[in-house]
């Protein structure tokens, strides 16, 4: 009987080794996340030097247990949702009460498509991307978002917005947001000094399996 304790005790050591030896599940990411906050940045004529009349925002909105930093880095794990251009009329500064189109035609109430540009040899992602950050920071994601719409709503001086998006690879990413949403006019910028501020990011890269 002794043998048989020590044998069941070496067995259970061994199956817990094999369990702790097995790398963290990747973080599950829902297909129709509700974000729990966020900001809209205005830059007014952004575009006006290269004959776009059109007024321009940035939305930017964080899922799960995402932060800035003090320092203005992203911390946590889950969704960040950015759109770089957000075209207004060249009357309207809020978003507009309607559907807003991912497309490349940079009229009104139009979202640029993520794309990766290319400068001086340098390989910058611009436009619409959702990032996907995990605990495990060498799984973190980057998509970038190529179709789809964003329906704008207003309760008193809430925000209601319904996503409906396209990755790259054809996947479906949509999403809510009910709110405030704190706003940030960077237009009043001189002219030499209006460039987008974005967050210090942790490293991501473009994947087209997740």
């Amino acid at each position: 009987m002794r043998n048989l304790n020590i044998l069941y005790i070496f067995i259970a050591i061994l199956l817990f080794s094999c369990n702790g030896s097995e790398p963290d599940s990747p973080y599950v990411y829902e297909a129709n996340p509700h974000y729990s906050f966020g900001y809209i940045q205005f830059y007014g004529l952004f575009y006006k030097n290269v004959g776009n009349p059109n007024n321009i925002l940035t939305i930017s909105l964080f899922s799960d247990s995402l932060y800035i930093s003090e320092e203005g880095s992203l911390e946590g794990f889950g969704q960040f949702l950015y759109l770089e251009d957000v075209y207004n009329s060249p009357t309207d500064t809020l978003l507009h009460t309607t559907t807003y189109t991912v497309n490349e035609s940079r009229d009104p109430y139009t979202i640029s498509a993520g794309k990766n540009d290319t400068i001086d040899n340098e390989v910058y992602t611009i436009g619409a991307t959702i990032s996907y950050y995990e605990q495990n920071t060498a799984k973190s994601t980057i998509k970038l978002i190529t179709d789809g719409t964003l329906t704008v709503n207003y309760i008193g001086a809430v925000y209601n917005i319904i996503f409906d998006f396209k990755t790259e690879d054809g996947k479906d990413l949509k999403g809510s947001f009910t709110d405030l949403l704190p706003y940030f006019d960077e237009s009043l910028q001189p002219a030499d000094l209006k460039v987008r501020k974005k967050l210090l990011q942790k490293p991501c890269q473009i994947r087209t399996g997740y």
